[in-house]
């Protein structure tokens, strides 16, 4: 509601200057420092002074003594050298935030305009040759609180993980399995049908790195059994297949975990059997994007130049599109995936049904031949955000260079790198872990996790552990309640303490993993967010006890959820009552509450402008802690004032609703009790 209120002064401000002064000029607004100064402020009259020569404070006074009524504006007073300080009518401000509140205006998620464009957001992208680990957790946490906020503000978004099949960790597990395991095909489809199929692969790929240190004449296997699965022939190709459909099963359900779900699966291998490539070297050899060198350590290789005043002699300047071998690299296959995304290459995937979620919703994959009817039509996007880590930014550069060379500036345009920092280990969790550190490692801040080492946490692994740990104090508070009453509780506490962790540091922040640190429920954390909810609703439970002994007596009985007994009054204190309590200055702290309540649109809207899904985490732990503050302070239930105890509900009741939905907006679940 604030950033509503705020547009609106915005709007009005710029459309009197532009009668009043003839100019069109930006408005910037902000919340100044103190309650006292207001609660919009807007330095617009510096600029304007600038254009009419005339002193910016003069400027103020006069738009302050003419600009008409601004519905949720009490009064403007003109402060400093010439600021707009606006103040808002506190009772209005209360009554828009319970009318957005209860009108679903403020849902978690809005309904897009009918034609609106499409939003294409790819995030998790997990090579499919073993398990998931803490890394891959940041991916899809930011991709899917970055989802659900374009959602909240109605846009259309399709969700995407690539699946590169095709690659070489694939390859590299392949090898595994055919030159140390000595598996078939059946023996493969047999294994990958056991339930961690993936953490056998975990092992398997760290066993092929050290298979590979032990002589290096064995990596020729690699490029072999990469070309094999690529053009899709013999026992390689079949195993690839095997083992990249299992383990993207075990991803799936690895994510389904927290709460992280994708519309649709475009696998690399169908970019390559569609011959989405070939259209893409095509154009870009027409366009001169990209060049054979025929000379130096890139001969044979078709290179794009990264500057238009070097060639492909230049090699510290180039990058490798396609290998002497004629396998294409992945900044290739990208190129081409990065064009179908905006409808640019005039093809399209078949589909089929990959996944079904327990609530019906499909997860659809692409297919090279046959597909299903009944597809959703995917791609086509307006713009594209593609979640990868700040490791892959010079590729990333790459493909929009490719887009450039084509001529597709404005899909370049279009394109974001949402990217990120890495998730590494502290010391003592890789002690605790298992892993051998080298003395020096052990006095740097954080150990990076490699899977061709198997150094990492599991995601599956992390995920039993918080759940163990929150199941176990659940039992101790609630030893009485149905037992998959105490395993929910204990999921949700569990999600929201690691989705909470991965989103509070801004994505340039280096995450140094710790059980210890993660699994604490003061401070900072997730489950301290969904206590404050769980303590307002205990303050409506014990109210709904109060007033059903009052007006029902006898035995106890189950209150539904349209019980009268359940919640306040709807009838809102008074105007005057307002007035009293929220218009003096005494009333300052609960307006202030009220005030960070009614701002979740505002966070919502920055956390968005900015790419920083932290902005949200910061503002839950703030309103969280600001009413643990409040609750504190004020005796709810036992206030005598009627008018002021209603007050107090109410506001409760807004600050509830709108931690629940900034937790919602960060994928965490507040449960009924903790």
């Amino acid at each position: 509601m604030y950033l509503t209120i705020e547009k609106r002064i915005q709007h009005a401000l710029a459309e009197h200057i532009r009668r009043r002064y003839e100019l069109d000029v930006p408005v910037p607004a902000s919340r100044p420092p103190k309650i006292e100064m207001g609660e919009v402020a807007s330095p617009v009259c510096f600029e304007l002074a600038k254009r009419l020569k005339r002193a910016p404070r003069q400027l103020a006074q006069e738009i302050v003594a003419e600009i008409a009524p601004i519905e949720g504006v009490a009064r403007w007073e003109v402060a400093g050298g010439g600021y707009l300080n606006a103040f808002l009518d506190r009772g209005a401000f209360f009554d828009a935030v319970a009318r957005s509140m209860f009108s679903g205006a403020g849902a978690a998620q809005k309904s897009a305009a009918p034609g609106a464009p499409k939003t294409i957001v790819e995030h998790t992208n997990i090579n499919p040759n073993k398990a998931a680990h803490i890394g891959h957790l940041r991916n899809a946490a930011l991709g899917d609180t970055f989802v659900r906020l374009l959602r909240q503000a109605g846009e259309i978004v399709e969700v995407q993980n690539y699946i590169d099949n095709t690659g070489v960790q694939v390859a590299d597990v392949v090898i595994g399995l055919l030159h140390l395991e000595k598996k078939s095909p059946d023996d493969v489809r047999q294994l990958a049908a056991e339930p961690r199929f993936d953490f056998y692969c975990w092992d398997l790929y760290a066993r092929v790195t050290q298979f590979y240190e032990e002589d290096k004449a064995r990596e020729s296997l690699r490029a072999e059994t990469l070309k094999a699965i690529e053009e899709g022939r013999g026992a390689a190709a079949k195993i690839g297949e095997i083992v990249s459909d299992a383990i993207v099963r075990c991803h799936l359900r690895t994510m389904e975990r927290l709460g992280v779900r994708y519309d649709v699966l475009p696998r690399e291998s169908d970019i390559l059997h569609l011959k989405f490539w070939d259209i893409a070297f095509q154009q870009l050899k027409d366009r001169g994007a990209i060049q054979l060198a025929s000379a130096g350590k890139n001969a044979g290789c078709w290179v794009m130049p990264l500057s238009e005043d070097r060639d492909a002699t230049a090699e510290d300047d180039t990058k490798i599109i396609v290998r002497s071998n004629g396998t294409v690299t992945y900044v290739g296959k990208d190129i081409a995936y990065q064009m179908w995304k905006f409808g640019l290459l005039g093809k399209d995937f078949h589909y089929r049904k990959f996944q079904q979620y327990p609530d019906g919703s499909i997860v659809w994959a692409s297919c090279s031949d046959g597909g299903e009817v009944g597809a959703p039509p995917f791609g086509r996007a307006a713009r594209v955000y593609n979640v990868i880590d700040s490791r892959q930014s010079y590729l990333q550069k790459v493909v929009m260079a490719g887009l450039r060379a084509l001529g597709y500036n404005e899909q370049a345009d279009r394109s974001v790198h949402f990217s990120y920092e890495m998730v590494a280990l502290t010391p003592r969790c890789a002690v605790e872990m298992g892993y051998e550190i080298p003395l020096g490692d052990a006095r740097k801040p954080y150990v990076e996790v490699s899977g061709r080492k198997g150094l990492g946490v599991k995601a599956d692994d992390l995920l039993d552990r918080l759940e163990s740990n929150a199941r176990a104090e659940v039992d101790k508070r609630h030893p009485d309640a149905p037992e998959p009453d105490r395993a929910q509780i204990a999921h949700a506490i569990a999600i929201g303490a690691l989705r909470y962790f991965l989103l509070k540091y801004t994505r340039n922040t280096i995450i140094a993993f710790d059980f210890k640190d993660a699994l604490s429920f003061e401070g900072e954390t997730g489950p301290y967010c969904q206590y404050a909810v769980v303590r307002a609703r205990n303050i409506f439970r014990k109210y709904a006890e109060a007033t059903r002994e009052k007006h029902f007596p006898g035995p106890p009985r189950t209150l539904g959820p349209n019980d009268p007994a359940i919640g306040v009054s709807s009838a809102s204190a008074g105007p005057e009552d307002m007035k009293r309590f929220l218009g003096s200055p005494e009333g300052n702290d609960l307006w202030e509450l009220l005030l960070l309540a009614g701002s979740l649109d505002w966070h919502a809207d920055a956390a968005l402008n900015a790419q920083e899904p932290a902005f949200v985490a910061k503002f839950a732990f703030q309103l969280a802690q600001a009413f643990n503050n409040f609750y504190h302070k004020h005796h709810i239930l036992s206030e005598e004032d009627p008018a002021r105890k209603t007050l107090l509900l109410n506001l409760t009741t807004l600050i509830m609703a709108q931690l629940v939905r900034a937790l919602d907006l960060l994928g965490i679940e507040a449960p009924e009790r903790m």
